[in-house]
């Protein structure tokens, strides 16, 4: 993913309290040499403090295989994504038509070393901490590795730490454009309205915020 410096996050509170509010990504897995990569939509538990994610998959997945061929793994999330029409972007001395089309993104890429968790109570403790994320009102049943309901269902899956080695993030939203042409964009998106382009704009001007102090 290549990141310009004006598509950079300010600092690291900027990418983790997205990533806190982005809780769903794509796990990209190697594999055994010859085999095709492996890609895995999933739910995941970021914690900071601990610099690690934490989920968990059914037994029978495929990705099991591929984890024990190649622990390197790359977690993906992208969102608050929206597609700018090129007039959209014509500088003040240009005419509209030669605007450049683009499309504005959030993106967060965790490099991570995965982990497998089998033992039945270190999967408990896991599942309590993906929950409390998740679903931090409560109102389930307390998880462990002998108890109802769930203890019976720990064998059918297995837990994944991913342990974070490197971070990639990138907020692209006209972060080159002048202040004009980035306040122009931002008019258009809220009258097109489409799904994304509010969280798009208040990207776009909440970072054109602090550029200015």
């Amino acid at each position: 993913m290549l990141i310009h410096p004006w598509d950079a996050p300010t600092d690291d509170t900027e990418w983790q309290d997205w990533l806190s509010r982005h809780d769903f990504g794509q796990l990209a897995v190697n594999g055994p040499p010859g085999a095709p990569p492996l890609v895995q939509p999933l739910h995941f538990a970021y914690d900071p403090a601990r610099r690690e994610a934490v989920t968990h998959l059914a037994r029978p997945n495929p990705i099991w295989r591929a984890l024990e061929a190649s622990p390197a793994v790359l977690l993906s999330v992208v969102d608050d994504y929206a597609f700018i029409p090129g007039p959209w972007q014509a500088a003040e001395e240009d005419p509209p038509e030669h605007g450049v089309p683009t499309s504005f993104y959030a993106a967060v890429q965790l490099t991570c070393t995965a982990h497998v968790v089998d033992d039945p109570q270190e999967k408990a403790a896991l599942l309590t901490r993906q929950t409390g994320h998740f679903q931090p009102e409560g109102g389930s049943a307390p998880i462990t590795a002998d108890g109802p309901p769930y203890g019976r269902q720990l064998p059918g899956i297995r837990g994944l730490r991913l342990e974070v080695t490197d971070v990639r993030a990138k907020f692209k939203y006209a972060g080159k454009r002048s202040e004009t042409v980035q306040r122009r964009i931002a008019e258009r998106l809220a009258e097109r309205a489409a799904p994304h382009d509010a969280q798009a704009r208040a990207h776009q001007l909440r970072r054109l915020a602090a550029e200015q102090g």
